[in-house]
């Protein structure tokens, strides 16, 4: 682990305090509470500020369709391997609607709805080009409105910056009761990263 969590004894610091204030649910402010995620990005404080409300937009206010979100999130952590998202997203993809099936397709399997080959697509897009082609971003306007598309665009981005972050710092995934105390104990939608 380059960069462990921040210990709980160093968690009274102001700036810090300030940024689990505002990008944490209540629930989810004190150490041992928050994930190891938000506990290794408040090491700096700045930075967390500056990303923990991005992050919270694309999970609670984005235009793009909760299940949508999911798949594409999955879709990216599969594609940067990144098993800090994937444990996290997993069961926030169901809670939103994601069937199995639907998780098997972020892993590679064949999609089974036009709109979810087009989701996949257009991550994998993005991850292997920076763009979406004309042929895919023409075929998604059939189903999205333009703020949805742009939405999906950072939200791949926000993703994969985070994924960078994650595997780069080695983050670990908590434990599976963790995750799902966590997860049953908030809406699929709270804000802090997962």
């Amino acid at each position: 682990m380059r960069v462990p969590p921040l210990p709980a004894d160093q968690w009274d610091d102001e700036k810090v305090q300030a940024v689990i204030r505002t990008a944490c649910a209540p629930d989810r402010r004190e150490p041992g509470e928050s994930g190891n995620a938000i506990a290794t990005l408040v090491q700096h404080p700045d930075l967390a500020g500056a990303y923990l409300p991005f992050s919270a937009y694309l999970l609670t206010e984005s235009t793009l369709p909760p299940a949508l979100r999911e798949l594409a999130i999955l879709r990216l952590a599969h594609r940067a391997d990144c098993a800090y998202e994937w444990t996290h997203h997993v069961p926030m993809g169901r809670a939103v609607g994601l069937t199995d099936a639907d998780i098997d397709a972020a892993r590679g399997a064949d999609a089974a709805t036009d709109l979810h080959r087009l989701i996949i697509a257009a991550v994998d897009q993005l991850f292997d080009r920076t763009t979406i082609s004309e042929q895919t971003w023409q075929a998604l306007t059939g189903f999205l409105e333009r703020r949805a598309l742009m939405d999906l665009v950072f939200t791949v981005g926000g993703y994969l910056a985070l994924a960078m972050g994650l595997n780069s710092f080695g983050v670990q995934p908590e434990s599976a009761q963790w995750r799902e105390d966590a997860h049953q104990a908030r809406p699929a939608a709270e804000p802090g990263p997962a």
